[in-house]
């Protein structure tokens, strides 16, 4: 498998909507507008890809210099436990500096995953949720 990463471009909507079906992410897949609205106000995306294929994508929002919020990390079914979210991750935190920080909040499938690749739980954080 050779997977490459990129920092540098957005996927089309409709490469992300699959991606989110293919790796069971819970996101708004049947709302197009939506989805293409989350990426086009999000500043720092990681994807991977095996050839034309995304396989793999982190959306984040971040200032680069205090903190960032990792809003989506999805994988591809078939690509999962190769390492390719951990990697993502990684690259997410490259991206962003050692002076922030990096936080996201878990799908309750994952919340086992992310300490198995170095990050820490929490029990502070709070939430208003969305109405629609």
């Amino acid at each position: 498998m050779n997977i490459t990463y990129k920092t540098d471009l957005c996927p089309d909507t409709a490469e992300i909507i699959a991606l989110y079906v293919s790796s069971g992410l819970n996101r708004p897949t049947g709302d197009f507008e939506r989805i293409y609205k989350m990426y086009a106000n999000s500043n720092l995306v990681v994807t991977a890809w095996d050839g034309a294929t995304l396989v793999g994508i982190a959306r984040s929002l971040t200032d680069f210099c205090y903190s960032c919020y990792l809003s989506d990390l999805a994988v591809h079914l078939d690509y999962q436990k190769s390492g390719i979210g951990k990697h993502l991750v990684a690259l997410t935190k490259e991206c962003i500096g050692a002076e922030s920080m990096l936080l996201l909040l878990s799908a309750p499938t994952a919340m086992t995953y992310y300490p198995r690749i170095g990050m820490d739980h929490l029990d502070n954080a709070f939430i208003i949720k969305r109405e629609a």
